[in-house]
Parts: structure tokens; C-alpha cells; sequence
């Protein structure tokens, strides 16, 4: 071989001597990167393709009333799940929890012998039945303790507090809109397996323990709440009612101590349709057809098309119709109960003195339109204060007029009542109102007597306390405070109250005058001997006109001139007489004969 070959082969030896070295200290390098510098990443990733990960479900917070009465709680109970890989008798644990849990064998076969880390087979199954299978020791079945929400009570508040669902989440109500500070945070356990995936029993396991929620204090009075519901039952029983509403709140602060919409429902079950709501929808529904069958008979040649709906589809309408809130999320005419408001805004304006003088001969000419006073025969020759009192209808429209359609407006925004109230429940209504340019005089008239538009029974009530508590508006709420397991306040939810809406004055005259309603005029039925009531009767029609259904109410306020609780019960087509101050004003009565004594306590 040529020395210039043996030059050319030793080169080629070094080069690849040098590239080997220059390999291997690479290697090295990275050999320590991944040994000393990356050991924890890659021992947490080794790890976690060994770990099985289970959730432990958090105690929800308690709603509480004011007095620390719970209304919502929870219930230990258990998850019953499978895991794939551990099963040693597939047969024996399909046979075992089909009997334990009343569950069909295709059910749970499918779940045994579905290749996966874990599949559940049941949740929400009692502690009792969860400690028994438990004890049976079967490879591969794994319960977990977790919390289904309870409420002791039953149906009571329930259109209030609301109810949660299968993953503990909030659905209406309460429990929704504070669902953030009565969750808390889940848990986590973490067991090793094997390659197989099968646990290794002499492996540690691991436990991130879960944080509970926070407790909910709620302005609701337990007492009251009850006595309330159970007068607005008896009214809806004995009057064949639709539905009763019953609002019972601080007119100084906005705090509700009760708030009631018979029918309501069991909040343990409610997914059930009660049979209470079962007979108001039969009652809705032979109406709607009774109308459909007059259109015909009116109109021959009219099409009448029925939307055709599936039974699941027919199930969720009961369901919200049932979960609905109507002291919230819907609307009515208010009729003479909203004269507060026109007096109010005639006092307000200077439009009206106590000393000025009415003539009623039982009905007023407005333009073209012939307005009737509820008495035929007319109330004669009065003054405002007598105006009131008898709730006369072409006082009213007078001093609607007199105000006039643009400061009658501006009024109205002034004291709150185009806007929604801010209540801490979900899906409350606003108010249906005639725009601004569109009120003609009749527009006027009416609205002066509380006809033509439509407002929510806690809008009446909010505005006819802010009116009377001194004229500050305040903003109507449950919630008081979040506070954690050991009772420390989390957070504060009290509502200040808010902007001047008409002078200390006129609050002051409005609460001479509603008194005189109750001890002089159409409010007498809410009298109690020995407390001076201030309060305002209505009977509103049910729309469509026509109908033949009427709308009882009364809002009632005691003291009448440091009102400290107000009330507000609306009768919807009650049977029979349906007079708000022969049928709603003594329910109010009724109910501040049992409430006064108790709060004076």
C-alpha cells in the first residue's frame, strides 16, 4: 500500500474517532440532562401513566335562614363504578350489582366489560346500600362516598332556593345564582398501577382532600315562609284559585322574609310534575280550547293550527311552567294597587293637595272613551284623602291628567319602575310599559288606575316600599352572606338603600293616607285592633279582557308610619267573590295577626 493510501486511512480513522467522541459526549450530555436535570419531569410523567385519578365530590354549602334554620343541606350517599382491569368474576359483579342496584343485566354487562380506567354504573345510591357493597369486597368495584343535595323541607321555598342536578351544579333559584360560593372544590385520590393497570396494593395512595362550600345566609324566615305558604294554600283551596302569590319583605332595607307561588313543587323530586300543576295546566288547556272553539264558531272560515308536541317535549314545558316564579318572571296589571304610585307622583309634582275636591258621578269621559268608577252610582262630591279611600277611579284619572303623560313618565323612571328591581333570583321580568310618545290621553287614564301595561307583583312591592319607607329606593334580595365552615363571614351581599326617589314629606302623607285606606276605607278587612295598617286594595282583570277572570290583591305595611314590614298577596282567578278587599286584604291580615307578635318577640 502506497504511503499516500496509509496517510489517507489514518485520517479517516481520527475523523471517525473524533465524531464517536463527539457522539458520545452528546449522549453523556444528554444522559445527565435527562438523569439530573429532567429526572422529576419524566418521574411525573412515568407516574402519572401508572396513576388512576378519582374525584371526591366537595359538600356543597347549606342555605340557612336568618335565624340558622337550613333549608338546603346534604346527604351522604355513593358512586358505584367498575374498573375494567381488576375484574377477576365478571360474571359474579354483573349478577351481584344488577340485584343491589335493580339495574338490567344488558346495563351493567356493558359497563363491566367496556375496556376503559373506570366506568360508573350508578350515583346518588344511598350510604347504607353503598357500605354493603363495599363489604362484599369484589375485585374491580369501587364505591365512592359523595353529597346529593337535600332539602328538609320538602316544597317549601321552593321557586326561592331552587335545586341542583345530577353533577351538583345549580338550576334555578338560590342555587344558581350563588352557585360559585356554595360549590366548593373537588377532591382528587390517586392510586399506582401496575402495566396491567391493576392497583398495586402495597402503593401509597394519595389524597388531595376536597374544600367544602361556603354556607349561604338567606333573608328568608323560616316561620314565616311556612305561615305565608300555608295561608296562601288555604286561599288557592278555598277560592279555586290559578295560583296565589305571597311576598312578605323589610320595606327599609329590601330583605325578603318570605316569598311564596302556590302551586309549587317537591325540590327533593323535581323532575316530577306535581298533581297540583297537573290540574292548573287541565284548567289552562280546556280554557285555550274553549277559545279556539269560539274562534271557530265566530269565524267559519278561520284555520285553527295546534302545534303538535312529543311527550318529552310536552314533559320540559310542564317542568318550567312548574319551576316558574311568578312573584318574578311574570307579569300582570296591577289595577288600583298601582294608585299608590299616581298619588305619589301627583304629590310629588304638586299636581294634587289633600284639601282638593272631586266630583264622581260613577264614571269620566276622556276623549272618546267613557271610563266607569267600580260604583255605578258614583261617590259623589269627596276630597283626595276620600278619593283614595274609596279608590275611585275617575279621582285617579283626573289627577293622571293633571300630571300629565310626560312628567306621569318621567315618574315612573324616577321611582324605579322601568327598570328591573336587581332581585338575586334568576329571569325576572321588566316592565311592559307604552313608550313615551306613545301615551295619548286614554294611554294615560288608564295607566293612572294601574290598566294597560304590566308589571311583576315584587315590582309593586319594591316600589310601594320604597315609597312609604321615606321615599329611598331600595333593591329587594335573599341573600345576606357567604360565611365558610367555621362561620366566618366569606362575603356581605346587604343592599344599601339607594337614591331619593320622592321627599320624606311625601312619603309621610302616603303613609296617612294608605292608613285611612285601612281604617276608613276599601282596605278595612286587613284591620287589626291595637296596629295601625297602612295598605291598598285591587281587583284587576286577567288578560285577554273578556275572560271572565279577575286579579285580587292588597298590599299592606305596618307600622303605618314607620312601615317595618310590608306584604303583598295577588289571587290569581280566584271563584266566586274576587274583590281584592273582601278576599286578598284579609289574607294579609290574617297572616300580620300570627307575623306582628312574632317579630315583636
Amino acid at each position: 500500500m502506497s504511503n499516500k493510501n496509509k496517510t489517507y486511512n489514518r485520517k479517516k480513522v481520527v475523523i471517525l474517532f473524533f465524531f464517536c467522541m463527539a457522539a458520545f459526549l452528546l449522549l453523556s450530555v444528554r444522559l445527565v440532562d435527562l438523569m439530573i436535570f429532567q429526572s422529576a419531569h419524566y418521574t411525573d410523567k412515568a407516574t402519572q401513566l401508572h396513576e388512576r385519578e378519582r374525584s371526591i365530590k366537595a359538600a356543597r354549602g347549606r342555605i340557612v335562614d336568618r335565624n340558622g334554620v337550613v333549608l338546603a343541606d346534604n346527604k351522604t350517599v355513593c358512586t358505584i363504578s367498575v374498573i375494567h382491569s381488576q375484574i377477576e368474576d365478571p360474571e359474579k359483579v354483573i349478577s351481584f350489582l344488577c340485584e343491589k342496584l335493580d339495574l338490567s343485566e344488558e346495563y351493567v354487562r356493558k359497563r363491566v366489560e367496556k375496556y376503559s380506567s373506570m366506568e360508573r354504573i350508578r350515583s346518588n345510591v344511598s350510604k347504607e346500600l353503598g357500605d354493603e357493597i363495599r363489604e362484599a369486597d369484589l375485585a374491580g368495584v369501587k364505591v365512592d362516598e359523595d353529597y346529593k343535595r337535600y332539602y328538609p323541607y320538602d316544597a317549601l321555598a321552593s321557586k326561592v332556593l331552587g335545586f341542583t342536578g345530577g353533577d351538583n351544579q345549580g338550576i334555578i333559584g338560590l342555587e344558581v345564582i350563588y352557585d360559585e360560593y356554595l360549590s366548593g372544590e373537588e377532591g382528587q385520590i390517586l392510586t399506582l398501577t401496575d402495566a396491567a393497570g391493576i392497583e398495586i396494593e402495597a402503593a401509597s395512595e394519595h389524597r388531595k382532600e376536597p374544600v367544602p362550600g361556603n354556607d349561604l345566609v338567606v333573608s328568608l324566615d323560616y316561620n314565616i315562609q311556612s305561615y305565608a305558604t300555608q295561608l296562601a294554600k288555604q286561599v288557592m283551596a278555598t277560592k279555586e284559585a290559578d295560583r296565589v302569590s305571597l311576598i312578605v319583605m323589610n320595606p327599609k332595607n329590601g330583605e325578603i322574609m318570605a316569598m311564596v307561588d302556590v302551586p309549587e313543587f317537591n325540590l327533593n323530586e323535581p323532575y316530577t310534575v306535581t298533581p297540583e300543576y297537573e290540574a292548573l295546566r287541565a284548567k289552562e288547556e280546556a280554557r285555550k280550547q274553549a277559545s279556539l272553539q269560539k274562534k271557530a264558531e265566530q269565524d267559519e272560515t278561520a284555520e285553527v293550527q295546534q302545534e303538535v308536541k312529543s311527550e318529552e317535549e310536552l314533559k320540559q314545558e310542564k317542568l318550567n311552567g312548574m319551576w316558574r316564579n311568578g312573584c318574578i318572571n311574570d307579569t300582570y296589571e296591577p289595577g288600583s294597587t298601582f294608585k299608590v304610585i299616581t298619588a305619589a307622583a301627583a304629590l310629588e309634582t304638586g299636581s294634587v293637595t289633600l284639601s282638593d275636591r272631586f266630583n264622581c258621578p260613577g264614571f269620566i269621559v276622556v276623549d272618546d272613551r267613557r271610563i266607569r268608577c267600580h260604583k255605578v252610582a258614583g261617590h259623589g262630591a269627596e276630597d283626595f284623602t276620600a278619593g283614595i279611600c274609596n279608590s275611585c277611579n275617575p279621582v285617579f284619572v283626573t289627577l293622571g291628567l293633571r300630571v300629565g303623560a310626560e312628567r306621569y313618565y318621567d315618574c315612573l323612571k324616577q321611582f324605579g319602575l322601568l327598570e328591573k328591581t336587581g332581585v338575586d333570583l334568576p329571569g325576572e321580568a321588566g316592565t311592559i310599559m307604552h313608550q313615551k310618545d306613545a301615551i295619548g290621553n286614554v294611554e294615560l287614564a288608564t295607566m293612572s288606575f294601574g290598566q294597560s301595561f304590566q308589571i311583576t307583583p315584587l315590582q309593586l312591592a319594591t316600589t310601594v316600599s320604597s315609597l312609604v319607607n321615606g321615599g329611598k329606593r331600595i333593591t329587594p334580595h335573599l341573600a345576606i352572606e357567604a360565611v365558610d365552615a367555621d362561620g366566618n363571614p366569606v362575603e356581605s351581599f346587604e343592599k344599601e338603600p339607594g337614591r331619593q326617589i320622592v321627599s320624606a314629606e311625601t312619603s309621610e302623607t302616603l303613609q296617612m293616607l294608605l292608613e285611612k285606606v285601612v281604617s276608613e276605607g276599601g282596605g278595612a278587612k286587613a284591620q287589626i285592633e291595637g296596629y295601625q295598617i297602612g295598605g291598598k286594595t285591587a281587583t284587576s282583570q286577567t288578560l285577554p279582557r273578556g275572560s271572565g277572570r279577575y286579579i285580587a290583591s292588597f298590599v299592606g305595611f305596618y307600622p303605618a308610619d314607620d312601615p317595618q314590614i310590608l306584604a303583598l298577596v295577588v289571587i290569581h282567578s280566584p271563584q266566586g267573590t274576587y274583590y281584592g278587599g273582601q278576599i286578598a286584604a284579609p289574607v294579609v291580615r290574617q297572616l300580620f295577626e300570627n307575623v306582628l307578635p312574632y317579630l315583636e318577640k
